[in-house]
């Protein structure tokens, strides 16, 4: 691994809804650092804004949905190659905020950043094809075993 070229500290909503279930988010074949897998959704704080600021406004740009009852739960960080829509690909080294949220409503309006979601039962989570940050994060969260 050599010279880092950016550094991003990441906003991660570990949401779920009134049934238990939690929400994943399936990444494009081309572009994101983790290209056609599952995991969770989330994004860059942007300068000048709050950690919570940065988490509801991500939620609601790549989601479309609203949460309450946001609690912090840990951190994790690690560098990760990220896929352009142009075709570039950068290594970013990423320190994720990942936090517990409650949705308001299910009716999740995906924008280009993501190509489907579903909202998945605890016991379904290791059916997906999930990228390494969410399986380390779930791990973390001890809602799965397998990392």
């Amino acid at each position: 691994m050599g010279k880092l070229v950016q550094r991003r500290i990441i906003v991660v909503p570990l949401i779920h809804n009134d049934r238990g279930e939690y929400l994943l988010c399936k990444m494009p074949e081309n572009r994101g650092v983790f290209p056609g897998q599952w995991g969770l959704p989330g994004g860059g704080i942007e300068e000048g804004e709050r950690m919570e600021d940065a988490l509801k406004r991500e939620i609601r740009e790549e989601l479309g949905l609203q949460v309450t009852d946001i609690e912090p739960l840990f951190f994790t960080d690690g560098a990760f190659w990220k896929s352009f829509p142009d075709g570039s690909r950068r290594e970013i080294y990423m320190i994720f905020l990942v936090f517990s949220c409650q949705s308001v409503g299910e009716n999740v309006n995906l924008n280009e950043e993501f190509e489907d979601y579903a909202w998945v039962a605890r016991n379904s989570l290791q059916d997906y094809d999930l990228n390494v940050a969410t399986l380390k994060t779930f791990n973390k969260a001890r809602l799965i075993e397998r990392y």
